[in-house]
């Protein structure tokens, strides 16, 4: 037996117990290892299903090219779909992210546009508007915005949850995931509140971002925006993919946290994996320790792996800078 091509390989990851990191913790404590996909992150879901989509509806035609503003693994998905299917790729990101994030998405054919990250996302010169203008621009293209686009929720209802519901046998009481554009969270918590209503579902945030404060409070607040490290979490915008009525309670986590988590990671459980898994675990074992019940399963959604980040979180002079190690 064999794949067609290499998007055929996506999803069906699988889920791992988490042992050192999670001693104490009542309850177990599984991973879902998104890496085993094959741009190595949980985004080639999606990425796959807005080319899928845009194709039925007439939005991406042949030859087209596909422009998206991305924080790097979005655009190697939607990279992977090109190749498979034939369209060329350019990809807006901010100068924030990893120099390997830009050299990955130039090594499979995109075209890479860099953008200064601290600027507010309606300045001409953020990545949103500029993938947004080289969209208008570009001449038989396609213009993703994975932010807007519910073909990426859609893609998580269709695929991550059924499969981590099969996985788990039906027993998964928690999900604990970070919140980016909220594709991966939301619609992985609607198919499973559909099987369970019970299933309680966690955001992890980061400090700069404004999901948790808007959603405790109703208040979009423009003081809670400010820059920070960690990649691949939090906004300074509300996607439409958020739906705030999937997602009960937000932690937020901060930037050393989770880079330490992250090593932890790699050292202690073998899981070589991205930053923001550094998030995802270290919120969900703060929740874990007062809340988990010994019956309890709880699932932790581990997006990338730890290519994306060998020249940060995992160099140690660049963690002796921030001082972190």
């Amino acid at each position: 037996m064999y794949l067609n091509n290499i998007v055929e390989a996506i999803g069906n990851t699988p889920l791992v117990k988490l042992n050192k990191v999670a001693d104490g913790i009542k309850g177990t404590v599984l991973a879902k290892v998104e890496y085993f996909n094959p741009g190595n992150s949980v985004k080639d879901r999606m990425a796959l299903k807005m080319i899928e989509d845009a194709e039925k509806a007439g939005l991406l035609k042949p030859g087209g090219t596909i422009i998206e503003g991305t924080s790097g693994n979005t655009g190697m998905g939607l990279a992977l779909g090109a190749i498979a299917k034939g369209y060329k790729c350019i990809f807006v990101i901010s100068d924030k992210q990893s120099k390997e994030k830009c050299d990955i998405l130039r090594a499979v054919g995109a075209q890479v546009v860099v953008c200064p990250v601290d600027v507010a996302p309606e300045d001409p010169r953020s990545y949103y508007s500029v993938a947004k203008r080289l969209s208008e621009e570009t001449p038989n293209s396609f213009y993703p915005n994975q932010y807007d686009n519910m073909s990426n929720t859609a893609a998580h209802y269709e695929g991550t949850g059924p499969e981590i519901w099969k996985q788990t046998e039906g027993t998964i009481t928690h999900l604990a995931c970070g919140v980016g554009t909220g594709g991966t969270i939301c619609g992985t918590a609607k198919y499973l509140k559909e099987q369970n209503p019970n299933v309680f579902s966690l955001g992890l945030d980061t400090y700069g971002s404004v999901f948790k404060k808007y959603k405790e409070t109703g208040i979009f607040d423009e003081n809670e925006i400010y820059p920070y490290k960690t990649e691949g979490i939090g906004e300074d915008i509300l996607p439409k993919n958020v739906n705030f009525d999937l997602i009960d309670l937000f932690i937020k986590v901060t930037d050393q946290d989770a880079a330490v988590m992250t090593r932890r990671l790699a050292k202690e459980e073998g899981l070589f994996v991205g930053w923001s898994c550094g998030s995802a675990v270290h919120g969900a074992l703060e929740y874990a320790k007062e809340h988990l019940k010994e019956e309890d399963v709880m699932v932790i959604i581990l997006p990338d792996h730890g290519t994306r980040y060998l020249g940060k979180i995992y160099n140690d002079d660049w963690m002796r800078e921030q001082g972190w190690l």
